[in-house]
């Protein structure tokens, strides 16, 4: 049969507001109606048990919030809420907040078809059904999770917590090369000022040797210094080209005149 340890609540559902661990059927039937068509165990047939999720918690939600409100509809086994995480409650600690509070939920039913219906049934209704109640406007977020066991649960928050720790120590880790390179740089530049301090007061300053890389602009205009010095050369070499095929024209009108000269008569003033 279906049996509840308490041992186990303690563990995986945690403790009431006051610190007492909560016991299987602890307060139920205080608010909520059981959902119509609840089906009936089957005869000589084993119960297999199910297990929802939440998926919204509001503030102040404690276990035996939930389990108040859903033995009305089915047995319920199990609890585990999940904590907000540490530095979050340090944040609001400071602030001045010290209720603590839960993100997610699951909830084990120790009938998996008790447990389908309350997930398709209660999904997106109030969860407080009386107006006075605290929680009469915050909505379940519920969902049925098939082929889901509690060692599986409890196999994903041992894996959470080695990532939370892995991701924990990468961090360190981080933060210690970072301190360590800060005090290096420290100390590099206390070195450098000593040495500073120490050197006389003429002495002069050591340089790097060190050439800046040229800017794009500095490129553009060089580069357009160079197509115009290329330009202007051109230019220069067009006119002595054109100067000296003037000069050799000159020299052949002159040698043609000469030789032509002794023949010619001479012209008459009416010609």
């Amino acid at each position: 049969g279906f049996r509840v340890v308490p041992g186990m609540l303690e563990e995986l559902q945690g403790a009431d507001e006051d610190g007492s661990p909560l016991e299987a059927g602890q307060g139920a039937g205080e608010e909520g109606s059981p959902l119509p068509g609840a089906p009936d165990p089957p005869q000589g047939k084993k119960i297999m048990p199910g297990i929802v999720y939440l998926g919204h918690i509001p503030p102040r939600f404690r276990p035996r919030h939930v389990r108040n409100l859903l033995s009305v509809h089915g047995e319920v086994g199990r609890i585990f809420l999940q904590p907000e995480e540490r530095f979050v409650r340090q944040r609001k600690k400071k602030a001045g907040a010290k209720a603590k509070n839960y993100t997610e939920g699951w909830v084990e039913f120790r009938d998996k078809r008790v447990a389908k219906l309350v997930a398709a049934s209660l999904h997106n209704t109030p969860m407080g059904t009386r107006r006075r109640s605290r929680f009469h406007y915050d909505l379940w977020n519920i969902k049925y999770l098939h082929r889901f066991r509690w060692p599986h649960l409890s196999e994903r928050l041992a894996y959470e917590r080695q990532v939370r720790q892995q991701r924990l120590r990468a961090e360190i880790s981080q933060a210690k090369r970072e301190t360590g390179f800060y005090l290096r740089s420290v100390e590099t530049s206390q070195r450098f000022a000593r040495r500073a301090a120490a050197a006389p007061a003429g002495a002069e300053e050591k340089s790097w040797g060190f050439v800046q890389r040229p800017t794009e602009e500095e490129i553009q205009r060089r580069k357009a210094g160079a197509g115009g010095r290329r330009l202007r050369g051109q230019l220069a070499k067009a006119r002595e080209i054109q100067l000296k095929s003037q000069t050799s024209r000159s020299l052949l009108a002159k040698i043609f005149n000469a030789a032509d000269a002794p023949g010619r008569e001479p012209r008459s003033p009416g010609s």
